[in-house]
C-alpha cells in the first residue's frame, strides 16, 4: 500500500493584528457590570494569547474602505447581519488562500497538482475558493475539487485523511489541501461572559499543505475518532441572522480530558505517549492544552509548539494545528514519531499520527 506524505506546509495571516483592539471592544458590552469585567480581565490576562490577525482594520483611517473598518463594521446596537458578513468573506478569502497556495507551489509547477481539497467553515459562496484559486494559482482548470464544509476546527485532519485516501488510490496525484478560515468576520454583539471569551480566542488564518507518494515531510501514518458521548451541546456552530452563532462551553476542557484519557492506546496505536516526540495539538484555549497534557500525562515542554502558536496567533478554527505541525516539521529530526489531535461539534476529537520521512 502506497504511504502518502504531508510534503511541506505554508501558512498566510491578514494584516492587522486585533487583540487589543477586541479585548477593548468586549469591554465595552461588559460596561457597567464591574464583577463580570474584572472577571473577563482576569481570563484574558491568562489566554496565553498575545496576537490575533483579522482582514478588519481596527485603526481608523482616511480613505480606509468601511468594508474593513472593524469599528463601522461592529457598531454596538448595529451589528452586520449574515449577508454583510459573506460579502466580506467573499471579498477577502480568495486572496488569503492564494497566498498560502502561492508559497505552498513556490519551486514548482502548479499544473502538477491533481487534486485541491478546501476545508472552511466561516463562509460559503459559489462559485468559490476553489475556482478562485485554479484563476489566480495557475491550477489546471480540470483539478478534482472537494469542499469541507462546515466541520469547525477539527477540519484539517478529516482533509488530510481525504488526502491520503487520494493518494494511496492514486499514486501519482498531488493533493493540496486548504484550511481556510475568517473567524472575526462572526462576533456576536453580547452580555453573556461566556461567550465573550470564546469570541477572544479566534482568528483569521489559512494553511496549505501539499500531500503526495515523495517520501519526503511527515508520513502519515492512522486516524482515530474519539466521540465524546452525551456532548453534542458544548460546541455548536449555526447559521444565524446575524452572522455564524458559536456556542462554546466552558465544560469542553473537561470533555477532551476524558475522552482522550480513555481512547489513549487507539490514538496513539498502542504506543506510550513518552513515545511521541512530536505533539501537534490544535491550541483550541489555554485550557484545552492543559486538558490535553493531563490526559496523556505530558510535559509541559511537549505543547510548547502549539502554545506558541496559540501566543502569536489566537485560534484560526480549521487552520491552526497545521500551523502548528509546519514548526514542528521545520526542525524535526528523520524518523520522529508525531501525534496530531484537533476538537470540534460532536464533541469529536479527530487524532493522526505521523513519523519524520527519513
Amino acid at each position: 500500500m502506497t504511504d502518502a506524505f504531508i510534503n511541506r506546509i505554508a501558512t498566510a495571516v491578514p494584516p492587522h493584528d486585533v487583540h487589543g483592539a477586541f479585548l477593548d471592544f468586549a469591554r465595552l458590552m461588559l460596561h457597567g457590570d464591574n464583577r463580570r469585567l474584572a472577571l473577563f480581565n482576569r481570563m484574558a490576562g491568562r489566554s496565553g494569547i498575545a496576537r490575533r490577525h483579522s482582514f478588519l482594520n481596527p485603526a481608523h483611517q482616511d480613505g480606509q474602505d468601511a468594508a474593513s473598518d472593524a469599528y463601522r463594521f461592529y457598531r454596538l446596537g448595529a451589528f452586520p447581519d449574515t449577508a454583510a458578513r459573506m460579502h466580506l468573506y467573499e471579498a477577502f478569502a480568495p486572496g488569503l488562500a492564494a497566498e498560502a497556495v502561492g508559497a505552498l507551489l513556490k519551486d514548482e509547477d502548479p499544473a502538477t497538482v491533481t487534486h485541491l481539497i478546501i476545508a472552511s467553515c466561516t463562509g460559503f459562496a459559489a462559485p468559490g475558493v476553489d475556482l478562485e484559486l485554479i484563476a489566480r494559482c495557475g491550477l489546471r482548470p480540470e483539478v478534482e475539487r472537494t469542499m469541507v464544509g462546515f466541520m469547525g476546527c477539527y477540519a484539517a485532519i478529516n482533509a488530510l485523511k481525504l488526502a491520503r485516501h487520494i493518494v494511496r488510490s492514486e499514486p501519482a496525484a498531488r493533493v493540496v489541501t486548504v484550511n481556510l478560515e475568517l473567524c472575526t468576520l462572526h462576533l456576536q454583539e453580547t452580555g453573556d461572559l461566556e461567550d465573550i471569551l470564546s469570541f477572544l480566542l479566534f482568528a483569521d488564518g489559512c494553511a496549505a499543505s501539499l500531500v503526495t507518494a515523495e517520501p519526503h515531510g511527515a508520513a502519515i501514518g492512522g486516524f482515530h475518532a474519539a466521540l465524546v458521548p452525551d456532548s453534542a451541546d458544548l460546541i455548536r456552530w449555526n447559521i444565524r441572522g446575524q452572522g455564524f452563532d458559536m456556542v462554546l462551553s466552558g465544560g469542553v476542557p473537561g470533555a477532551v480530558r476524558r475522552a482522550l484519557s480513555g481512547a489513549r492506546g487507539a490514538i496513539l496505536g498502542g504506543a506510550e505517549p513518552d513515545d511521541i516526540a512530536l505533539w501537534a495539538v490544535h491550541p483550541g484555549g489555554r485550557t484545552v492544552l492543559d486538558a490535553v497534557e493531563q490526559a496523556f500525562a505530558l510535559a509541559p515542554s511537549a505543547l510548547a509548539t502549539s502554545r506558541g502558536v496559540l501566543h502569536d496567533f489566537g485560534n484560526m478554527s480549521s487552520g491552526t494545528v497545521m500551523f502548528v505541525l509546519d514548526r514542528l516539521m521545520r526542525g524535526a529530526p528523520a524518523g520522529a514519531p508525531g501525534c496530531a489531535m484537533s476538537f470540534g461539534p460532536g464533541l469529536f476529537a479527530e487524532t493522526m499520527t505521523f513519523r519524520m520521512a527519513a
